[in-house]
């Protein structure tokens, strides 16, 4: 266990650092911060002060081994567009992208496992035929024209939720969150089915694809011959042995909800983390786009080394290997 642990953090921490390399590349790549920072009309003894004190003047060498130290302290600078500390605009975000990913998490894997269980046990019933056929739409569309027309039906034509913001928020002093207002909850439904509506269909689909090829095995035969209920066969043993390649995929998919939650804000202009790098692009925001280049590494990071014990844990084959080894 030890030493599969060792081997997956060196393997986090050398993907880290490459993209960090990369992270690194665009302040010296993507325009000129003292440019940026300063404009056209300062002087030359203007920028050159500025370089200095940025630590432009140091080697690339240098100034890349401070990008990392900086980073490790969540330090990226100030940002160009703003003038303020990017960390401070990250952490000012970073509620409202957790708290709709955290729910569209929530509702994908929920709802995945559950219809994908029925129908898999009921592949002949009318209703799992019916379901099969409408998640097509989870996984042919993409995710913009979901929450467009989920606006369309929801806020424009029934009028039942809004079609746009986070609604009103409760400060917490650490945190703000919309989940302990009503107008912050009904204002998170259409955002988060959006957001999770790809992710749903993908499990849904999987889990059941797993969940037949178990019930096909001859344990599960063998334990339907000793007169096992069906409950008690479908969900002990068959659903057990079915979650073990699920998991890989739904530690995958929680990592793509975060990373791809710039979609879904800004169709519903929900002020997250995505917003804000969709604006740092626009205005070549090079601090703000290398912190949340690190970001969105870092969660992908530590979601598969989470994965990665989970199945550990759940296979007894990887520690029978890693104990032969």
């Amino acid at each position: 266990m030890l030493a599969f642990l060792i081997q997956r953090v060196l393997q986090a921490i050398f993907v880290m650092f490459v993209v960090a390399l990369i992270a690194f590349s665009l302040f010296h790549y993507v325009g000129d911060p003292v440019l940026n920072m300063l404009g056209q009309e300062a002087t030359e003894a203007d920028r050159a002060a500025l370089r200095a004190q940025l630590g432009l003047d140091q080697p690339v060498v240098v100034q890349f081994w401070q990008f990392i130290v900086n980073a490790a302290q969540f330090e990226f600078g100030i940002s160009y567009r703003s003038a303020r500390s990017v960390s401070d605009l990250i952490l000012e975000r970073l509620p409202a992208t957790l708290e709709l990913a955290i729910i569209s998490a929530i509702f994908a894997v929920v709802m995945g496992i559950v219809l994908g269980i029925y129908t898999a046990i009921q592949r002949g019933n009318w209703l799992s035929k019916f379901i099969m056929t409408a998640s097509l739409i989870g996984v042919s569309l993409p995710t913009f024209l979901i929450g467009i027309l989920l606006i369309y039906v929801f806020a424009v034509e029934l009028g039942w939720l809004p079609a746009f913001g986070r609604g009103q928020v409760v400060d917490l002093g650490w945190w703000n969150t919309g989940l302990l207002t009503g107008s912050g909850l009904r204002s998170l439904i259409l955002p988060a089915i959006t957001l999770g509506l790809f992710q749903l269909t993908l499990i849904m689909r999987l889990v059941r694809a797993e969940m037949l090829e178990v019930l096909r095995t001859d344990y599960i035969k063998f334990a339907r011959a000793r007169g096992l209920s069906k409950r008690v066969v479908n969900l002990r043993h068959a659903l057990k042995n079915t979650l073990i390649p699920v998991i890989t995929i739904i530690g995958l998919q929680l990592g793509t909800i975060i990373a791809f939650a710039i979609i879904t804000e800004t169709v519903f202009q929900w002020p997250g983390v995505g917003a804000l790098f969709i604006t740092a692009v626009r205005f070549v925001d090079v601090p703000v786009m290398a912190a949340y280049l690190m970001m969105i590494a870092l969660v992908f990071v530590v979601i598969n080394l989470v994965v990665d014990l989970l199945y550990y844990a759940v296979d007894p084959r990887l520690r029978v290997q890693g104990g032969a080894k």
